[in-house]
């Protein structure tokens, strides 16, 4: 019942997790959508203003130099007049200061008529103005300078006939015409230039205010959006907690199922190995009773084979050897190798039942941690091994060894199972050196068992931490669970194990084991 309703809580999780990807995806491609759209209309804003600005720094540049051009026109007029006056005032005072100033006016007017060339170089229609406006001016200053030169040498008839001649002319006449005329021209552009500035000024405002709008109204859609997803992801994150909430509570009822099922396992795998063991001891009884009765079956071969062949010797009696010939003698020998080959296979399966039983007491056994001396259990374990090492003609090397808490009975096993392999693997023909050194990386204590044996081939690295498996030539007794076990012990303890090895190069044995481990975990696991 209870794995039925975590069943319905998984499964309803499931459909609304199945919904909140699609809508999370529509709503991520409307903002990018609408970002996009704001990226594009700010970019059409920017482009829009700067071709704007320029358009109306160019209206104004334009106005600006209409009115120039008007202040340059009226500046040649003033220079005139100026010129005019002070020639008529020489005319009639021969003052020498009215000279002076028609001098520097008539200095003054073909700069300004340049300058005003310059700046009507863009209008045709002024350039005509221009050119005109040039001769009736030089034919004008012409007539000032006779004037002038006549009053100069005291022919004041003279200079009087001039200015009459001069009045009744066209050439002042004219000089006016030329200068209203470009007047008018400029004040014509004036208004001109100055509508498309304005014009220019006005579009740029509405540019900017439907920007700013628009960028408004995305900043305020773009909210409206980010305050949906900030309480869809709120609401999703609630929902997210209560969902975590039930299928811990799930985890933790398939868990303990788990844990039951393991414990359930071992205990079957108790139960069969043990009764495993009991008709392999009547197997073992009948077997030697067998063998006990070998001789007496074979001697009664053997005196009926006699017997047959009419033979006068005697029977053996009951406690010797029958002496057998020919066909008995090898029924003999193939019933004593029969015998034999159960008798092997029977103490190999009692092994290998003896094995589980001892992999089974020991995965329900608790680890306890306590706080041991690495150096002092290395050489305690060598102690025992002495005997194997100094037949095996072998020298167990100590290096650094950090101390850790963990499992001591543990550790021992693990510990005494590599150098056991160590010794038992060693080359006959070379002196073995064996080291044992750790060292510490990461709150975690690293211990290298090292040999100079015989190798492992790198395709049997994984081979040899299987369950009743070996590797290379099987030449020394085992039962391939030595590694297994260790390996066991060594994640019970948190930790990893690996092998770096060749063949006829030695081995190294990696164990890495945290420097502070706590039993309730891993006990709960095993």
């Amino acid at each position: 019942m209870i794995a039925a309703s975590g069943d319905v809580d998984i499964h309803q999780l499931r459909r609304d997790l199945a919904v909140t990807p699609e809508r999370r995806h529509r709503r991520a491609l409307l903002q990018i959508l609408l970002l996009t759209a704001a990226f594009l209309v700010l970019v059409a804003i920017s482009a829009a203003s700067v071709l704007l600005v320029n358009k109306a720094r160019n209206d104004s540049a334009w106005v600006i130099h209409t009115i120039e051009v008007e202040n340059q026109t009226n500046a040649l007029l003033l220079e005139l007049r100026r010129a005019e006056s002070s020639a008529r005032g020489y005319l009639l005072t021969a003052a020498p200061e009215f000279l002076n100033d028609y001098r520097d006016a008539a200095a003054a007017i073909p700069t300004e008529v340049d300058k005003l060339d310059s700046l009507t170089v863009d209008n045709p229609a002024q350039r005509e103005n221009i050119d005109n406006l040039r001769s009736a001016i030089a034919t004008r200053l012409a007539l000032f300078e006779r004037e002038i030169n006549a009053v100069s040498h005291g022919d004041l008839a003279g200079a009087t006939a001039m200015v009459r001649e001069a009045a009744t002319g066209s050439t002042a006449e004219a000089i006016q015409k030329l200068a209203e005329a470009m007047l008018a021209e400029e004040n014509r552009l004036f208004v001109l230039r100055s509508t498309n500035a304005d014009r220019t000024q006005q579009l740029s405002s509405t540019v900017t205010i439907t920007g700013s709008g628009l960028v408004v109204a995305f900043a305020a859609i773009s909210i409206v959006l980010l305050r949906r997803s900030a309480q869809a992801r709120d609401a999703a994150e609630a929902a997210l907690r209560d969902a975590n909430l039930n299928l811990e509570a799930t985890v933790d009822e398939r868990t303990a199922d788990l844990r039951e099922a393991n414990n359930e396992i071992q205990r079957f795998a108790y139960i069969v190995s043990h009764d495993l063991r009991s008709p392999l001891v009547n197997i073992m009884g009948f077997t030697s009773e067998l063998d006990e009765l070998r001789q007496d079956i074979f001697k009664r071969v053997a005196a009926l084979g006699r017997a047959a062949a009419a033979s006068p010797e005697p029977i053996a009696t009951v406690d010797a050897e029958p002496a057998l010939e020919g066909e008995d003698q090898r029924l003999a020998q193939d019933f004593s190798e029969a015998l034999s080959f159960i008798k092997s296979s029977i103490g190999k399966m009692d092994r290998l039942i003896s094995a589980i039983l001892n992999l089974t007491r020991e995965g329900r056994r608790q680890f306890e941690p306590v706080r041991i001396d690495m150096r002092q259990l290395i050489e305690t374990i060598v102690s025992t091994l002495a005997h194997q090492a100094a037949k095996a003609e072998a020298r167990i090397e100590i290096g650094n060894l950090p101390n850790l808490t963990s499992d001591r009975l543990a550790l021992e096993q693990i510990f005494s199972n590599l150098i056991d392999n160590a010794i038992k693997y060693l080359k006959p023909d070379i002196p073995g050196i064996i080291t044992v050194k750790g060292r510490t990386k990461l709150g975690f204590a690293v211990f290298e068992v090292a040999d100079n044996g015989r190798g492992i081939d790198p395709k049997d690295h994984q081979r040899i931490f299987d369950l009743f498996r070996r590797a290379g030539t099987q030449d020394k007794p085992g039962q391939g669970i030595g590694l297994a076990h260790v390996r066991t012990l060594v994640r019970r303890l948190g930790g990893t194990m690996s092998v770096n090895s060749e063949l006829n190069s030695g081995s190294s044995f990696t164990i890495t084991l945290p420097l502070q481990w706590t039993a309730g975990n891993r006990n709960e696991e095993a």
